[in-house]
């Protein structure tokens, strides 16, 4: 692990101008100081985030604003997130263990690195670590890795429970900039495709900071469900996660959102299974039906094919359980 400068500003203005001038931004640092101390980050300047007012969970009518530092056991822990947007308590519930949860942030936790082997383990080649040195994990150990919007530069699986529960809500993320400009996008724009530079996981721009995430309220949200598929039962990666979100009334499906991680190089949408039950009956059938489009497209690498099947039974599950 190489020797690093840390920063504390004393307020937003302060962060993001350190983080123009190529500081890194750490908040709980559950992710960063591991891939520092392994030598696959090697940042030589920090901008310690813990002092900055981003720690308020706000709850209206219409919407709930999670501060990006606020820490994921006290967003899962809310009375009103847990009642009126289940699936983030669920999903969170479901990450790392209680005593990474008591230190991992909500900002954090959207931005954490792949766990694939390979880019985690210096002695190997990887294209995300290392841009064209070579994607080891297509012919080698690819049993956690994604089977879906993969490229031959990369097959390396997202790893956040947290970004898969928001997908489904459709909520959005602050950003500011260094030169105190702000914008707004949705969530579902903040991650990429690897393609042929899978080194670029996001759309941030040079020095951007997430500052909050907002996520509207919604009759879906209350009648929402996250499913995770692991090898053991905490402190696991998902093999196969759903998150779904459902308003169905009077025996039909008004408005239905899933989604799946585990098998994606990004936190990934299943418009094929929404299509599917959007404005049907909701009856067992139906769902069956639905849940088995799940994953259309899929490029399963060597070893990881069993992840289309365990996909389309994850999904059932969910959607059963989010209409039971």
């Amino acid at each position: 692990m190489q020797s690093f400068t840390l920063a504390a500003p004393n307020g937003l203005d302060a962060a993001t101008d350190a983080g123009g001038r190529g500081g890194r931004y750490i908040a709980g640092g559950t992710d960063l100081l591991q891939l520092a101390k392994d030598n696959v980050e090697t940042p030589d300047r920090l901008i310690d985030l813990e002092p900055l007012p981003l720690t308020d969970i706000t709850v209206t009518d219409d919407s709930l604003r999670l501060g990006a530092m606020a820490r994921m056991s006290e967003v899962a822990a809310h009375p009103a997130v847990v009642a009126r947007w289940p699936v983030i308590s669920q999903a969170l519930l479901a990450s790392a263990s209680p005593q990474i949860r008591n230190m991992g942030t909500i900002g954090g936790n959207l931005l954490q690195r792949t766990r694939c082997g390979y880019f985690r383990d210096t002695g190997f080649a990887c294209n995300k670590r290392v841009p064209g040195s070579g994607c080891p994990a297509r012919e080698g150990e690819n049993r956690m890795l994604a089977i879906l919007g993969t490229s031959e530069h990369c097959i390396a699986s997202h790893a956040s429970d947290l970004a898969v529960a928001l997908i489904v809500l459709e909520a959005s993320v602050d950003l500011r900039a260094p030169d105190g400009t702000t914008r707004t996008i949705p969530l579902a724009e903040l991650h990429k495709l690897p393609g042929d530079t899978p080194h670029v996981e996001t759309t941030l721009r040079p020095g951007e900071l997430i500052t909050a995430v907002a996520v509207p309220a919604s009759r879906a949200g209350m009648r929402s469900h996250y499913l995770k598929v692991r090898d053991r039962a905490s402190f696991e990666f998902a093999l196969v996660s759903a998150a779904v979100a459902i308003d169905a009334g009077a025996g039909t499906v008004h408005d239905i959102r899933v989604a799946a991680g585990g098998v994606g190089t990004k936190p990934w949408r299943l418009p094929e299974v929404e299509e599917a039950l959007r404005g049907h009956p909701l009856t067992p059938k139906t769902l069956a039906d639905a849940a088995a489009l799940a994953g259309q497209g899929a490029t399963p690498a060597t070893q990881n094919g069993f992840k289309q099947v365990l996909l389309r039974r994850a999904v059932l599950r969910a959607l059963q359980t989010a209409t039971a």
